[in-house]
């Protein structure tokens, strides 16, 4: 061990050492992650299940089994008509309450974003042009104002465009105009991971990487 270190040199060794953090500390805080994510599913109904069935009975992970059917289970009712307009009816209620709506709304419009990205033609990648040479990249989370009267009045020819910060810590919208922007054909995932990293080159271009502007 005394040879291998009389052989690096300490800048050579320091080198290893974040090498092999930065390859470790994405693969153990993804697996971190996915691990919080599926004992937060197995509690959410695994106190409910082990009241039932009694502890004695119970096996860790039948709660998580369990909240991925009853997710399912929902998915599928709200394919039916009636269904769909009792949750409508449910959602304007939980609206009209004050607190409430202040969570419920934001985390809705959230999901809906996700959920219906592909079938509204919303969240495409588009390169923004603020001034002579000087552009950014961001994603278009809104291409119509129609239900805004208020905004669409002013500024009927904008589109709302996200801009992601780097390294994960927010972002900000604005409204700009649809002269600005040049659509771009490249994947969200992309377009996210050049803010997050800050556009800084962490690896080689593969085929599949490749995008058309």
């Amino acid at each position: 061990m005394q040879l291998l270190m009389n052989g690096l040199s300490m800048n050579r060794l320091q080198s290893i050492f974040l090498k092999g953090l930065f390859t470790l500390l994405p693969l153990a805080l993804t697996i971190y992650i996915l691990i919080s994510v599926i004992e937060f599913m197995d509690n959410f109904l695994g106190s409910f299940l082990q009241t039932v069935l009694g502890e004695e009975s119970y096996v860790k992970g039948f709660g998580f089994l369990l909240t991925v059917a009853l997710i399912f289970i929902l998915g599928l009712a709200l394919e039916s008509f009636f269904v769909a307009r009792a949750l409508k009816a449910l959602e304007r209620g939980l609206i009209n309450v004050p607190f409430i709506k202040t969570i419920y709304s934001p985390l809705r419009d959230l999901m809906n974003l996700f959920s219906k990205a592909k079938d509204s033609g919303m969240k495409s990648v588009v390169l923004v042009k603020f001034g002579e040479g000087k552009h950014a990249l961001g994603i278009v989370t809104r291409e119509s104002l129609h239900d805004l009267p208020e905004v669409h009045t002013q500024v009927s020819d904008h589109r709302a465009v996200y801009f992601p910060l780097s390294y994960g810590v927010g972002g900000i919208t604005l409204l700009i105009p649809k002269t600005n922007l040049s659509p771009l054909n490249m994947p969200i995932e992309k377009a996210m991971s050049l803010a997050i990293t800050g556009w800084v080159l962490t690896e080689s271009p593969t085929a599949n990487d490749k995008w058309k502007g």
